[in-house]
């Protein structure tokens, strides 16, 4: 039994994991068990309590539904990765720790410390040390307001297909999807299978943007399959797709019930006259996703703008990041879809574990990324959608913050760039931190798209679990919590 300082520092460096894996969605999974199956010791965390994040996400078991593979692209793959991780679980090479918000991460001497929150609920601190750390924190989606999108009816396209996936609820009967890019059609094609009327996906591009760039088309079969999938599926369902469209107003008291839908030029300006009302009782609608990526911003990880605008990090073909000993695979490299996610986790631990990969594996990620390159250029969203707004038009949802209030602050007070905005109109100061908002602030501030996140927090922690600390502490910055078979971990003591 280690009794003095040096031995128990021995003993959990012993005990701590060669590898933190942050997100359990497609490219953590792929990382994780590929890792494992390299000979690492690895520990996978996610917020959710189940694997498979946002793209794999399965409904509540006390749903009882019978056939949860009807709900998703590509089920088969999800369920070998998880048959992978059950057996290195139990073969104790892989910890999964559900229920696991990362808030920050700290460089240490000797590698990382991950800073998590387990809820509210919990009264202590807890930290999981690890030698090196690959993000796999996938993305959100971009929002563009328009009047009335803060109507109860209007969801996010991503948002519906949550709800569908984990609750098997539809957000109403007679569902108007639109916004940009390849998720409406995953979107619209669910919700119509489910039973949901679909009367128009309004798309603001028009996909003739995919042709400019034949090759990198061609080079991947399986993506023209899967949009002819979609595309069948709505032509089935008699849905109708209007393209260099776009919702420009929500109508409604209590809940949504039309829409108008208005043409747009090539700049995403509304078009006068082209206006049409569309009834309705919900609306899908999303323009893309951005990477969640705050994590490593903090660190001071450098970014790279990808076609459509958003920001991802920075990785070289290793997918290392500028911080040594932090890898990043998936959609935090840029919006790629789940396919390249998986490449990536699996080619990122490769890299952790000096192990060299395929040629395939490498060649695959090529055309998979040059392809999400441009789908985001066919969707980058034009400069004139704020064409659809009117000043009373609510920006930042959390503080009620309008597009007068904005633009006053950038004509009458001086404000040039979102954080100015910010602190001026406390736009982007509600419980969603300007990911909601963000995007539009930045174009209302005159800077196009928000830079990277830079925030202490990545997610909000309760100030108990922030002030709590232990004299007997073995993580750093007075983080508490016993020791668990990886390290501290604040649950599972191992009081040695």
């Amino acid at each position: 039994m280690p009794t003095s300082p040096s031995d128990r520092a021995a003993a959990e460096a012993a005990r701590r994991p060669d590898l933190a894996v942050i997100g359990a969605g497609p490219a953590g999974l792929a990382a994780a068990v590929t890792a494992a199956d390299l000979g690492l010791r690895c520990v996978l965390l996610d917020a959710g309590r189940s694997t498979g994040g946002q793209y794999y996400r399965h409904p509540a078991p006390g749903l009882g539904a019978a056939r949860p593979d009807r709900l998703h692209h590509g089920w088969s793959v999800y369920t070998g990765l998880a048959d992978r991780l059950a057996a290195h679980e139990r073969a104790g090479r892989v910890r999964f720790l559900g229920g696991h918000q990362v808030w920050a991460l700290e460089r240490t001497g000797d590698g990382f410390a991950v800073h998590v929150t387990r809820g509210p609920e919990a009264t202590d601190r807890a930290t999981v040390p690890a030698a090196a750390v690959l993000l796999a924190t996938g993305a959100y989606e971009r929002q563009l307001p328009f009047p009335g999108w803060t109507l109860p009816g209007v969801v996010t396209a991503g948002g519906a297909q949550a709800m569908l996936k984990a609750g098997l609820v539809l957000p109403g009967r007679r569902i108007v999807v639109a916004g940009s890019g390849p998720l409406l059609l995953a979107a619209a094609s669910s919700l119509v299978t489910a039973g949901a009327e679909v009367p128009a996906v309004v798309e603001a591009t028009d996909y003739l943007g995919y042709a400019r760039r034949p090759g990198a088309l061609a080079a991947v079969p399986a993506k023209l399959v899967e949009g002819a999938g979609h595309g069948s599926t709505l032509l089935r369902h008699g849905v109708r797709l209007r393209p260099r469209s776009a919702v420009v107003e929500a109508h409604g008291t209590e809940r949504v019930t039309a829409v108008t839908v208005a043409r747009l030029d090539a700049d995403w300006r509304p078009v006068p006259g082209t206006e049409r009302r569309i009834a309705c009782d919900a609306v899908a609608v999303g323009h893309g996703l951005l990477p969640q990526i705050d994590l490593a911003t903090e660190l001071g990880a450098a970014t790279r703008t990808a076609p459509d605008g958003a920001v991802g990090l920075r990785v070289d073909a290793r997918l290392r990041t500028t911080v040594p000993g932090l890898w990043s695979a998936g959609e935090t490299n840029g919006v790629g879809g789940a396919d390249l996610a998986i490449v990536e986790g699996e080619l990122a631990a490769h890299a952790v574990a000096d192990r060299v990969p395929k040629p395939a594996l490498l060649r695959r990620r090529a055309r998979l990324r040059n392809f999400a390159d441009l789908m985001a250029a066919a969707h980058r969203p034009g400069p004139g959608w704020t064409g659809w707004l009117r000043p009373d038009t609510d920006v930042c949802r959390c503080e009620e913050v309008s597009v007068s209030a904005i633009r006053e602050a950038v004509d009458e007070l001086g404000a040039g760039d979102p954080r100015t905005v910010k602190l001026l109109t406390r736009a982007g100061m509600g419980w969603c931190q300007g990911r909601m908002c963000g995007p539009a602030v930045a174009c209302l501030a005159g800077s196009g798209e928000p830079g990277p996140d830079r925030r202490p927090l990545a997610c909000p922690v309760p100030l108990s679990q922030l002030a709590a600390g232990s004299s007997g502490s073995s993580g750093p910055s007075g983080s508490s919590g016993p020791s668990g078979r990886f390290g501290p971990t604040g649950e599972d003591a191992d009081t040695a």
